[in-house]
């Protein structure tokens, strides 16, 4: 090989090293296979000391929990550090071996599958990387945990843009005549794809105006009612009180009525218990009943307390409500049943009388009976 191919590619090493350290640029420079081959084992060197010491010595310094966002983004930052530093030895040993010839195409493999491995992390840890910044545990905190959905959304949008943009820049194509096609077939795609669109941009609205979140307690205007498990920039799901998951489009929620039983300034929602009971019932006694009963019941919320109020009198019927305050709204129906037998049983001991509808019927006049003409004869 020609050493004036060499020296290229090693006047920046000759000037970098010091005085002492010249004998191994020349060394590199009459040996390139040599060189390559130093280049490349002190690159997988570095790699497999940053895997196995440096961010093992990083876990440890995390708290005890070993589970957390802190903890999932280190592990997924190996690989990708791992792959850079390989990639760069590579392209370092490869072009020490050409002299700096013909190195555009095993150039832009490598970095691009740097690139890969980057843009591959960042798209499925923007939420990891989020939540660690937004930590409970940090004495600032500089997001806010209901923006967390919509900032991972668009993170994961820019990472796929930027990325896009840097393997263009990588093999050599000029983007601006790529983003002008990219107009006209939007123009075309957006046409095409509008309801696609529509919940896309429906998607961004809920997160942005946060009417729920993973994990409330929802109901629907169209019908549904159950637990959000999951918003997309395409549709929500929700999982039902028949254990079955279902996907709404986000076009679909965005135009229609939504409760939040989980929203509210406490996360305990109410349930309200009607209860009638005969006129000339002691309505004291009725009013200690039905709290002793709800004082009973061990999965109540602490506060509020539960509360009686009497609230009409019914047409046959003093009519009480039995107001108790539940920590999730999926145990309303269970807790109503069980309260409901509660209430029932006590009445029932109490000799307090639960009015039903009933009619007497009253005969003022029985009909005559006249004999018949076969009887006359």
């Amino acid at each position: 090989m020609n050493s004036d191919n060499v020296e290229a590619p090693l006047g920046g090493l000759q000037a970098i090293l010091p005085e002492r350290l010249q004998p191994i640029a020349d060394l590199l420079e009459q040996h390139p296979l040599l060189g390559a081959s130093a280049i490349l084992a002190s690159a997988l060197i570095i790699a497999l000391v940053c895997r196995f010491v440096v961010f093992r010595q990083l876990r440890r310094w995390l708290p005890s929990d070993r589970t957390g966002p802190g903890a999932t983004l280190l592990v997924q930052l190996q690989r990708p550090v791992f792959t850079t530093i390989l990639c760069l030895g590579l392209i370092a040993a490869h072009k020490l071996l050409t002299g700096g010839e013909d190195v555009g195409i095993v150039s832009s493999l490598l970095s691009t599958v740097i690139l890969v491995s980057w843009v591959r992390m960042l798209f499925f840890q923007c939420g990891t990387l989020l939540q660690v910044i937004s930590a409970k545990s940090a004495r600032f905190s500089l997001i806010d945990q209901r923006a967390i959905p919509l900032l991972d959304l668009s993170c994961k949008l820019l990472v796929i843009l930027f990325g896009s943009y840097a393997l263009l820049l990588i093999w050599g194509i000029n983007p601006l005549g790529w983003l002008a096609s990219a107009g006209v077939i939007g123009i075309a795609v957006g046409f095409a794809a509008k309801d696609t669109l529509a919940n896309l941009f429906s998607g961004f609205f809920i997160l942005a105006d946060a009417p729920y979140k993973v994990g409330d307690y929802v109901n629907l205007d169209s019908g549904e009612r159950g637990r959000v498990t999951q918003i997309g920039l395409r549709s929500t799901r929700i999982m039902t009180r028949d254990d079955v998951e279902i996907t709404l489009p986000n076009s679909l929620i965005a135009g229609g009525k939504i409760i939040n039983e989980s929203g509210g300034p406490s996360a305990s929602i109410r349930v309200t218990i009607p209860v009638g009971v005969a006129y000339g019932s002691d309505a004291d006694e009725v009013c200690s009943i039905l709290l002793e009963v709800a004082l009973q019941h061990t999965e109540l919320a602490a506060s509020p307390e539960p509360r009686v109020r009497m609230r009409r009198f019914g047409a046959s019927s003093l009519d009480f409500e039995l107001l108790v305050w539940i920590n999730l709204p999926e145990d309303r129906g269970r807790i109503r049943h069980e309260l409901l037998l509660g209430i029932y049983k006590t009445l029932a001991a109490h000799n307090v009388e639960i009015p039903y509808t009933k009619s007497d019927i009253y005969i003022k006049e029985l009909p005559s009976l006249s004999p018949s003409r076969s009887d006359e004869q």
